[in-house]
């Protein structure tokens, strides 16, 4: 087998699988991907048991073959090769990887020993690519990184009527995005560290749904990919998100983000980062306070609602986390000093911040 790729379309391809296939394992095979050579191409496959991605890389072949290399070393070699035209060469036990002078022998493995992984050729249900992974990323933020906390270590995944949305929490704030969608799809939660990788992954076109028992497979046009998906009820969020707004406050959401970010150099890093919302007369006065002294900082606002004045406290990486998302003008809505606020862009958009005050 003999291959011509250009340096930078297999260095993309072996980019994204090495995220997903570990640099160690009990079993050694699954620190190596598959390479299956076509006349059109190489298609690249791994696992970690969790996530099975399989990527096409177009090539010139002659003589196609399959073989097993290890992942990472093959991802460095092709990285640091000095040409832009990368040849692979099959000869017997070694895989010759040569571009401009250099040339490697990689070992290569056991092909029929390496775990077999399957892609479903049909589809469930279609989403946009680029709204499924703009929508991801808006609300990753929110999910639990702990492990003891079981769901809200995934983002939930709604299909409604015409629209999708997806939903993060990890129990003292809520984050959801709001995405157009047709089709029949189901309900799911995909476990965060599983989004990352899809986003990474999705571009622009469609994204094919594929749904097994506990898993989700993806489809695009250049690569497939099998989720586990995480077991269990995703708590009834709605319930948190405040319907008695009192008072609004519009303004500039990069001021607001700058000025959180100045104010909180001075919060109490073993209070929750607080920082305080004052909101009265058309301003927002911000307000931190910690060991090494106290920050202020006043923000004109665009001010309405039933309440003349409120008083509210945030985790400072909470605020900042929440704007992420958010361009142009932030639409801050408060229901009380102690209850949950909402954070969203001004006009719609779909995406939407729930989160709980600190105790003023």
């Amino acid at each position: 087998m003999r291959a011509h790729v250009t340096k930078k379309i297999l260095s993309e391809g072996l980019g994204l699988l090495e995220r997903v296939v570990p640099s160690r394992s009990s079993n050694p095979l699954l620190t190596s991907l598959k390479v299956e050579a076509s006349t059109e191409g190489l298609t690249l496959s791994g696992t970690n048991l969790e996530i099975d991605l399989s990527c096409f890389v177009p090539a010139e072949v002659q003589d196609p073959q399959n073989l097993v290399v290890p992942a990472h070393l093959f991802a460095q070699i092709v990285r640091n090769l000095g040409g832009e035209l990368v040849e692979l060469e099959l000869a017997g036990n070694e895989l010759a990887v040569r571009a401009g002078g250099s040339d490697f022998k990689l070992q290569i493995g056991d092909f029929d020993a390496y775990p077999p992984l399957s892609f479903p050729t049909h589809a469930d249900v279609s989403l946009d690519a680029a709204e499924l992974a703009r929508a991801l990323g808006s609300v990753r933020y929110a999910a639990s990184n702990e492990a003891f906390q079981a769901v809200f270590r995934g983002i939930k995944l709604e299909h409604r009527q015409e629209s999708a949305r997806v939903v993060a929490s990890d129990g003292y704030r809520v984050a959801l995005r709001d995405f157009p969608a047709n089709g029949d799809g189901r309900n799911l939660i995909i476990p965060a560290r599983s989004a990352d990788e899809l986003i990474r992954v999705l571009r622009d076109g469609e994204a094919r749904f594929t749904y097994g028992e506990g898993l989700l497979s993806v489809t695009t046009e250049r690569v497939r990919m099998n989720l586990k998906l995480l077991d269990g009820e995703f708590p009834d969020y709605e319930r948190v998100i405040p319907k008695d707004i009192r008072l609004q406050v519009t303004l500039p959401a990069t001021a607001l983000k700058e000025a959180v970010s100045r104010v909180a150099v001075l919060a109490d890093k073993n209070a929750n980062n607080r920082v305080e919302f004052l909101v009265s007369e058309g301003k927002l006065r911000l307000a931190a306070e910690g060991d090494y002294g106290r920050a202020q900082d006043t923000l004109d606002v665009v001010q309405g609602g039933m309440e003349p004045a409120m008083s509210l406290a945030f985790n400072a990486r909470h605020v900042l986390d929440a704007l992420g998302p958010i361009e142009g003008e932030a639409e801050l809505l408060f229901s009380g000093s102690t209850s949950p606020a909402i954070f969203r862009a001004s006009g719609g958009g779909g995406y939407m911040a729930v989160m709980v005050t600190l105790r003023v």
